[in-house]
Order: structure tokens, then sequence, then C-alpha cells
């Protein structure tokens, strides 16, 4: 999400773009396009019935009343709320695709605006690989970068403890909720001492579907994601190649290929990761970061900007019949529908606002 900063923000526009995001069928592209199409969340808040109807259904945003009493939870629980063009917003996070539009915070927010490196890795890892991974946290924080990890047992919760106070945790519930529960106490210690980070609402138990969502903001807070110790098929790997994707350095640590634990960082290194073994490998590699990864995983996507203008001035193209189940880029139904992009997003708005059209990675769509 490439906006560019806007210090002073009115409680009724914070108010209006919390109710924005909270909406049925907005997620972080809709929530974008919205605000660039009508400038204000306070306007688009007006608009959706006339887009819902546009794109096949009847559209009712979320009532007033329920964001109330978020905003009054996220006051109860010591936190505060971030938006994607104040100047605290972490830099390297608004780059990446579907960046989280809003998030609520607890803690030092100055450490994100730190160097920052991600330490992930498996739940039930091996005794040594969580004192590695403590050990690396420990090397990586007194050489100056921020640790982010997900508060997950295993790694996480030991990449946490060997970085503090320089830590960064990003939960997949709300704010207010500690997830693992046996981790409550550390993510308490992390709100308090180092920063604590989350995207969905406060009173939100936490999902499979979070997760993922989750593992994007610990990426994309990063110069780079390290993975300790992974399975082939794990959220860590997700993270990594989330990282990947995004620009950003990819490195792993090797393993035996008689344990199993070790095959998911084994496969990133065969794949294209960097191999580290000491806390002096990854501060090289972050130090020289440039915007070009050394590893071998595919550049990200370009995101498509459109100004208020090209927005405004655009009708939506009909290309609901090019659209089917299976998802597929952006950039197709483009060349396909023979239209321009912006038109094309439009006709996507609608849809999603509509809640007919499900968005994917990469830039890829279908009908729900």
């Amino acid at each position: 999400m490439n906006a560019p900063a806007h210090p002073a923000l009115s409680q009724e526009e914070a108010f209006a773009r919390i109710r924005l995001l909270r909406s049925p069928n907005i997620g972080p592209v809709s929530y974008a396009m919205l605000l660039q199409r009508f400038g204000t969340a306070a306007e688009a808040l007006e608009a959706l019935p006339d887009l819902g109807k546009r794109g096949g259904r009847q559209y009712r945003a979320i009532p007033a009343e329920k964001v109330e009493r978020e905003v009054e939870s996220v006051r109860k629980a010591g936190a505060k709320y971030l938006f994607h063009d104040q100047p605290g917003y972490p830099a390297l996070l608004r780059e990446i695709e579907g960046a989280p539009p809003i998030l609520t915070w607890r803690g030092d927010l100055s450490l994100a605006a730190r160097p920052c490196v991600a330490i992930v890795g498996a739940r039930n890892a091996s005794a040594a690989a969580v004192k590695l991974a403590r050990e690396f946290a420990k090397g990586l924080a007194e050489a100056g970068l921020t640790v982010v990890s997900g508060l997950a047992r295993g790694i996480d919760g030991a990449a946490h403890e060997g970085a503090f106070p320089h830590t960064i945790g990003v939960i997949a519930s709300g704010i207010d909720i500690a997830y693992p529960p046996q981790h409550a106490d550390l993510q308490d210690r992390i709100a308090t001492e180092g920063l604590l980070l989350a995207e969905q609402p406060p009173g939100t138990e936490p999902r499979g579907s979070h997760f993922p969502s989750r593992n994007r903001i610990i990426a994309g807070l990063a110069s780079g994601t390290l993975v300790v110790e992974a399975a082939v098929k794990s959220g860590s790997l997700i993270t990594a190649r989330l990282a990947g994707e995004t620009g950003r350095e990819v490195m792993a640590i090797p393993g035996s290929p008689l344990e199993a634990r070790s095959h998911g960082c084994n496969h990133l290194i065969r794949e294209g990761a960097v191999l580290v073994q000491s806390p002096e490998d990854v501060t090289e590699l972050l130090r020289t970061f440039e915007g070009e990864p050394r590893s071998t995983f595919r550049e990200p996507a370009q995101a498509l900007d459109y100004t208020r203008d090209d927005l405004a001035d655009t009708q939506p193209a009909d290309i609901e019949q090019l659209l089917t189940t299976a998802p597929i880029g952006v950039d197709e139904l483009i060349r396909q529908s023979e239209t321009s992009a912006a038109a094309v997003q439009l006709a996507l708005l609608e849809l999603e606002i509509a809640g007919r059209l499900e968005r994917h990675a990469a830039g890829r769509v279908s009908l729900k």
C-alpha cells in the first residue's frame, strides 16, 4: 500500500476508516482502492451501498455501534491504532502487496523503525534448535537488529526471549487475546518491553486463516527472514516464501537429512535461500541489503497504482464473464478484457463488495 504519510488524521476520519475496514467484504486491497477513489473513508462508506448494488447485491456497512465498542476495547487493552499512512507505520511493511491498512499495537513502536529480521521455525522444535534460535536472536539484537516473530511455541518463543527487549511479536488474534495460552506472560512482556502488533479486531480468537495473514506481516516487517528449523509443510516456510516473493532476503540454517524437522530448511536452501551458520552471517547479508535479494526466489509482482482522478473518471469494465471459480491473475484479465487496468480493478471492487469475488495470493482473483 504505497501511500504518503499524513500525520494529521481527525477522529472522525479515523473512526470511518476502522468502520470501512470492518465492513463486510472489505479487505486490504478493496480498502486501498476505496480510499484512492473517494479520498476519505467517510465518502467511501456512503458509496458502499451503490457499489454493492452495481456488483449485484444489496450492501450494508457494519453498524457504527460495533466500531464504538471496538474502539473502547482497544482503549481498555492499553493499545492504540496505527493507520497505513501515519509516520509510525513501518516503511518495509507498507511496501508489501495487501499491507494491513490498520494495526493495533502496544509497547515501543520505534522498534519497528529499526532494521528488522524475522526468525521463525517449528513449534515442536528440537532442544538444540530452540537453543540456537535464542542465541541467534541475542546476537542479532546485540548487533542492532529488531527480531520479529509470531509468539508461537518453539522457535518463535525462543527468538523473542533471546532478543529482549528488541523484539516484535505479531499475533493472529486480537490485541487483547493471548495465544497460545501458555505464552500469555511472554506476550504481556513483549507488549511491555518490546512491541506487540495485531491486525485482527480486539476480542478475535485466532483462526486458521489468520495465521497466513500474520505471517505476511512478519515477513513484511523484516528485510530478511531466517528459518531455524521447520518441516517441509509448515507455516514457517509460508513466511519464508512470502519474504522471497516480496523481494526480501531468505535465510535458513541447514540440518541433518535424517531429521524431518530439518527438511524444510534444507529444502529452502536447495531452492535458493542463503545458508547461514552464525548471527554474523545474517548481519552481513542484511547490512548490505539494497532491495535485491541474494536468494533465487521470484521477484515480487509490481503493484498497480492509480491516482484518485484515474479511478473517479473511469467506468468499470464488464469482466464477470471472464471469471470462474478458478483463480486468475488480474494482469491476465486486463489483457483479455482489452480495457484499462483501472476499469478492471473497479469491476473487481464492485464484485468484491457484493461478496461475489475472492482475492488470492500473487494478485489472483476468482468468483466465489
